[in-house]
């Protein structure tokens, strides 16, 4: 399996503004060539071997997605005598897939994640536009990097001696407080993540150590992602005091009809929908608690939930 070597708690700020701002469609491979579910193994390994590609989507009548055919669906037909049979009898159904709307950093999760070689990408209304693999994302990767390093070298100098844009220093009051919102939308992967990227960004400017920043960027994008795929969308505000901060993740439903059952390990009623899209483990509601100071959640089924998670900034490992 080939992973892409970029860490996303500790890479450097230029390298995480290309992983959001570059989208799954620009280093998808489109178009692409598709089967249908009647179309034999055998066709399929023809076609495979004369384009040299490693994996075909099949696909029905309006271009949705209803498998995959890797080679080693191949290689198994081969084996197993029934490379002539129709790819429906013995392609792959539970399909990992992306969005091509999706920032790429959820490209370099799902690579370093998941075993497979390759993702099919879908459109907004489920229909397949492309497929990435690893070296798709590298090759664009290095292009972007090279401009961006060009970039910088132009630009030193640049910034103010503060180091802060004047938008961060305008959003504190004279007490140091700062609240910063983001507001998510339902399936909507263009910005998930960025408030994550933003507040880690924002406490490394202010030194809060490695370890805190890393607890409350798991907390962030566990909440984050959340209400992306499960809420109708809302609010992460962050409010930020010189020792302390709380994360307040507030959706406008629908609620958790049990929240012990959410606050579960493993515990999901997610779609197949959001399972496909690589969520719906059942780990987000825990892990946002095990990182997190303190953890509160509130939700009734009409009006929505608020989780607030609160970690002490002055905290320093032992």
């Amino acid at each position: 399996m080939l992973t892409i070597p970029i860490n996303q708690d500790n890479s450097p700020e230029a390298v995480m503004q290309i992983l959001f701002k570059l989208k799954v469609k620009d280093v998808m491979t489109h178009p692409i060539l598709t089967a249908s579910p009647s179309d034999s193994l055998r066709h399929i390994q023809q076609v495979m071997k004369k384009n040299r590609i490693t994996g075909i989507p099949i696909t029905g009548e309006n271009r949705e997605l209803i498998g995959i055919v890797s080679v080693e669906d191949i290689m198994n037909a081969l084996d197993g005598g029934w490379i002539e049979d129709p790819a429906a009898l013995h392609m792959t159904t539970q399909v990992m897939v992306l969005q091509e709307t999706m920032p790429i950093s959820f490209c370099v999760s799902y690579f370093n994640k998941y075993s497979f070689g390759r993702f099919p990408v879908l459109d907004r209304d489920s229909k397949v536009t492309g497929i990435v693999t690893a070296s798709d994302v590298i090759s664009t990767l290095l292009v972007a990097l090279n401009r961006e390093v060009a970039r910088i070298e132009e630009s030193i100098g640049s910034y103010n001696e503060e180091g802060e844009t004047p938008e961060e220093q305008a959003s504190a009051d004279e007490g140091g407080r700062r609240v910063i919102e983001f507001k998510t939308e339902p399936f909507n992967f263009e910005l998930a993540g960025q408030a994550s990227t933003e507040i880690k960004k924002i406490l490394r400017g202010s030194g809060v150590s490695a370890e805190v920043t890393r607890r409350i960027g798991i907390a962030s994008y566990e909440l984050e992602i959340n209400q992306v795929v499960h809420s109708e969308g809302g609010v992460m505000r962050y409010i930020i005091t010189p020792d302390l901060l709380v994360i307040e993740a507030q959706d406008i439903g629908p609620g958790i009809p049990d929240v012990s059952k959410a606050m579960t390990e493993g515990f999901s009623t997610a779609s197949e929908k959001v399972r496909a899209l690589g969520f719906g483990a059942g780990m987000g509601l825990p892990n946002t608690k095990r990182v997190s100071d303190s953890f509160e959640i509130s939700s009734d089924e009409s009006t929505g939930t608020i989780v607030r998670a609160s970690f002490n900034l002055m905290h320093t490992p032992e």
